[in-house]
């Protein structure tokens, strides 16, 4: 088994037919599969054998797929990271992951020198020598390093598997969107971010789908590639969806799709509704985390549940314990534990975290908060960390933040715990004004007083024009300046 046999079977089924779609160029699954090939070849020329690290730093494009399938054929270990990441980040993962290889455009060769990886300019490999056939490797053996987007402040290298990585692609293309290969899939997630090669690349690949590949997000170019390229599904994160509704606001009709799966964050119900009305899809929404891959999903053509983040995946166990590791009961609220053929193997070579992560049973603890239906469908209530705690009550700042969301000047929200002598923590909320719009902190407060019990209110208001969010769009609470926060709670 080899996950880059996907590439090769869907080369042998559908070898004529669109792949990928980018700058206006095709690529057919035959030219596809000879790029991979030739990438292949270009690797073991530079001394790329079995379980090598191959680093790869590119954007949407052909390259990153042809890198990224090249690598497994060789039996590498693929390293993928953000375009967006700094040179100390880069830095850190890749001599964490000790790679051999840095595969990045000649444009930032100045920028990644010396890191401790030699860089190969994927412009070179054209023309390279064929490599042989693809190395077979174990169900459980290592395909990809990915590393966390370090919310708790160190990016931690999750080692996902060829098998494990095969059956999520199959569970999100095929049961969840119902992939065929007329579909055309919108390829605007980062491909380095779980998401993007789950749900879009290996997900349309498992499929014969095509990806219209975008370099980088715009919801402007976003709109006019939906239109162009007959994208009609789209796999976003819920900071996208916003933009694709203010975007549209300048159209007279907006490009309709088929269906949208939304994950990474969540979604509000505001926007979740706006969403489908605005495309005419229907809105899925799922949970998984990089550790993970999809841990639980909706499904196109089933029941939907408002408010919840769909039933477990196929073959995914989820749990729902208390503090004291025991089950919790349908409606309680406690830490989701998960357990799954596709969950990583552990963190690349740190055992003393995978041991906290993962116990013996193989039980994943995913640090979120929530709970189960008697059906089994999963509602999250927020992070485990971020829930605050005022005078001996629990606020989920999820709640305070979907509140929020319903004002009509609101565009963003993040509710933190600052600390309090007296209440232990209090609640203050952060916000963006919607564009155009102008937020009033006292009538914003007022709002959220009148529509939740008096203890989770936000006491503090602040207005301001960014929130801190990592390479992938994700909130980053703990860049917040809770100090200054505490001082003007005073």
């Amino acid at each position: 088994m080899n996950l880059a046999d996907l590439l090769t079977e869907a080369a042998r089924t559908h070898g004529a037919r669109s792949a990928l779609l980018c700058d206006g160029s095709r690529v057919s699954y035959a030219e596809l599969d000879a790029l991979a090939v030739r990438f292949a070849g270009s690797l073991a020329d530079r001394g790329v054998a079995v379980g090598d690290r191959v680093a790869l730093l590119l954007p949407n494009e052909p390259a990153f797929v042809g890198a990224y399938y090249g690598a497994l054929r060789l039996g590498a270990i693929v390293v993928p990271l953000n375009p967006l990441l700094r040179r100390g980040e880069i830095e850190s993962r890749v001599q964490d992951a000790q790679a051999k290889l840095l595969v990045a455009p000649a444009e930032r060769s100045a920028e990644v020198d010396g890191i401790g990886s030699e860089l190969v300019d994927p412009a070179t490999v054209e023309g390279e020598a064929h490599a042989g056939t693809i190395v077979d490797r174990g169900p459980g053996d290592p395909a990809v390093l990915l590393y966390t987007s370090g919310t708790s402040g160190i990016a931690k290298g999750a080692e996902l598997t060829h098998a494990g990585l095969r059956a999520n692609a199959a569970f999100l293309g095929r049961h969840v969107l119902g992939l065929a290969p007329d579909d055309v899939v919108l390829g605007s997630t980062p491909l380095s971010h779980v998401l993007g090669q789950s749900g879009v690349m290996n997900a349309a690949i498992a499929c014969g789908a095509c990806v219209a590949l975008m370099p980088r997000f715009d919801p402007e170019a976003t709109l006019e590639a939906i239109e162009r390229d007959g994208a009609r599904v789209f796999l976003g994160v819920p900071t996208m969806c916003k933009a694709l509704l203010q975007a549209a606001e300048q159209l007279t009709s907006a490009p309709q799709l088929r269906v949208a799966h939304v994950g990474g964050a969540p979604l509000p119900p505001e926007t979740l509704r706006a969403f489908a009305a605005r495309f005419g899809c229907e809105v899925l929404e799922g949970y998984g985390m990089t550790e993970v891959g999809t841990a639980s999903s909706h499904r196109l053509g089933r029941e939907v549940r408002p408010g919840s983040v769909g039933p477990a995946a196929d073959g995914i166990e989820l749990r729902i314990v208390g503090p004291d590791g025991r089950d919790l009961a349908a409606g309680e609220v406690g830490e989701v534990l998960v357990r799954g053929p596709w969950l990583m193997r552990g963190y690349w070579r740190n055992p003393e975290a995978t041991r906290e992560t993962i116990d013996p049973d193989g039980w994943l603890a995913t640090g979120d908060v929530g709970y189960l239906d008697a059906d089994g469908y999963l509602f999250l209530v927020d992070r485990k960390k971020d829930v605050i705690l005022r005078g001996g009550y629990s606020v989920y700042p999820r709640e305070i933040e979907d509140v929020l969301h319903g004002h009509p000047t609101v565009q963003e929200v993040a509710v933190v715990g600052i600390p309090d002598e007296a209440l232990g923590e209090e609640v203050v909320a952060l916000v963006v004004p919607a564009p155009g719009q102008i937020c009033d902190p006292n009538e914003l407060r007022e709002f959220a007083r009148a529509r939740v019990a008096a203890y989770k209110y936000p006491r503090l208001v602040v207005v301001t024009d960014r929130l801190p969010r990592g390479p992938t769009g994700k909130l980053l609470k703990r860049e917040i300046d809770r100090e200054s926060l505490r001082a003007a709670l005073r």
